[in-house]
């Protein structure tokens, strides 16, 4: 049985592009390799993935022991009144600025005081509305992250590009 040349032709080329097709579609190895989430495992361009952060070891468990250590000062296993008390003492030794055992008003609220005095710069008492905007509680600006250009791409070898037809 003899086969046109054209029939045989046709059937090679079919097969070369079925082949092409599938193995575009497979993705390299060393993208399998990577272990990442299964939301970032997707056919987007790697550029287009989430960054994920590593999950941390320490549990919370190992927070709440780490916490128990810092305030057993003497380390028999137990905390005592005095012992959980002992931050709190220091907080109030530092604004007990006369050292009577008590807080006066003034004592209490002498960051608050200081802070008028100093955005009081005529010194008479009063605040305009210029000397009370210095006293607004100033917040850094979040900062979003940002990763170098191709930074994902680094760790993994670049695909060769397709060959002009």
């Amino acid at each position: 049985m003899i086969v046109p040349k054209w029939l045989a032709l046709g059937t090679v080329g079919a097969l070369v592009v079925l082949a092409v097709l599938l193995w575009r579609q497979t993705p390299p190895a060393h993208r399998l390799a990577l272990s990442a989430p299964a939301e970032a495992q997707s056919t987007a361009p790697a550029s287009d993935l989430p960054l994920v952060a590593p999950a941390s070891d320490v549990t919370p468990l190992d927070r709440e022991a780490k916490r128990f250590k810092r305030y057993d000062k003497d380390k028999d296993g137990t905390i005592d009144r005095d012992e959980y008390l002992a931050a709190r003492r220091k907080a109030f030794a530092k604004l007990d600025t006369n050292h009577d055992g008590k807080l006066s008003f003034e004592e209490y609220s002498v960051k608050a005081i200081v802070k008028f005095d100093t955005a009081d710069a005529k010194h008479d008492g009063r605040l305009t509305p210029a000397e009370f905007a210095t006293t607004a509680v100033k917040r850094k600006p979040r900062t979003k992250a940002v990763c170098p250009p191709g930074a994902a791409r680094a760790e993994a070898p670049a695909e060769e590009p397709a060959e002009a037809q």
